[in-house]
């Protein structure tokens, strides 16, 4: 079943429970996608970022699609970090039921014009609008600029966005030694209390369970995971190929699938989203 980002978390407003978006970029991790989510009974976002898009080819996007008319799971197509309106013009084209248009790096008026001028033309054709604001730290030390909320909700108004993504601790990728994370969840609160649309968290993997869920209780929608699939898939697949007699794909892929879902399956737990497609 597909649907665009508004149906899909519509109910994590009144259920209390995260999304998973899952980072897409092949058809193994497709696959691994679909069936955790039909394992759980649960909705999956499947996002694809432009880098994806352009290694995978636009003909991806339409076997996600498929797939997603084929499962009676709810399933969202989106644009993960678009850069600018090619992006989203590129993604609306191919099919996508959502877009993100990331003006984080952009002063606050600049984001606000930019996010509303993607939101007119998406909402034109049906298309979900996610945008950011604030910062996510990275691993090469950029630092974390707190989303705060009288801004949030501006921006909100301003824009008509259907999801923000706000930044509260998080940061892209796996944290190396000595770097421990830790969510500003009473900032969540206080921003959760400013807005009424869906809330998302980026740089959603590496971080410490306990924290990860109370943020899905306390008010985030939608979480992205990324790194902690792909290391799951290559650590089995590194394995798997220490045997040099292998060369069929059918041979090599499926155990690293296979991990890649148990993965998947444990944030569905963490995120309370297992067994609530049928709130759908």
């Amino acid at each position: 079943m597909l649907c665009n980002m508004t149906e899909i978390c519509k109910p994590t407003l009144t259920h209390h429970f995260a999304i998973p978006a899952f980072n897409t970029g092949t058809s193994m991790v497709l696959r691994a996608c679909i069936e955790a989510a039909e394992e759980a009974n649960a909705p999956v976002i499947v996002e694809i970022h432009p880098d994806e898009l352009r290694f995978a080819r636009k003909s991806f996007a339409k076997m996600v699609i498929e797939e997603a008319h084929n499962t009676k799971v709810p399933v969202c197509l989106h644009l993960d970090h678009g850069a600018n309106l090619e992006d989203v013009m590129t993604a609306i084209a191919c099919g996508f039921t959502s877009v993100m248009i990331d003006g984080s790096a952009l002063p606050f008026e600049e984001n606000i014009a930019q996010t509303k001028k993607v939101v007119e033309i998406a909402h034109a054709v049906g298309v979900s609008v996610e945008a950011e604001l604030g910062t996510i730290g990275t691993m090469e030390g950029n630092q974390i600029t707190y989303t705060r909320p009288e801004e949030a909700k501006e921006f909100v108004e301003r824009t008509g966005v259907d999801t923000l993504a706000i930044a509260i601790g998080t940061r892209h990728g796996l944290y190396p030694k000595g770097l421990t994370p830790h969510l500003e969840l009473e900032l969540l609160k206080q921003i959760r209390e400013a807005v009424s649309i869906p809330l998302v968290l980026h740089g959603g993997s590496d971080n410490p369970d306990d924290e990860i869920e109370q943020a899905c209780l306390t008010g985030i929608s939608k979480l992205n995971i990324s790194s902690d699939i792909k290391k799951a898939f290559y650590v089995k697949a590194r394995q798997v190929l220490k045997d040099e007699s292998l060369r069929e794909p059918g041979d090599i892929y499926p155990p690293c699938i296979d991990e890649m879902k148990k993965v998947m399956r444990q944030k569905m737990d963490l995120f309370h989203t297992t067994g609530t497609a049928v709130l759908y």
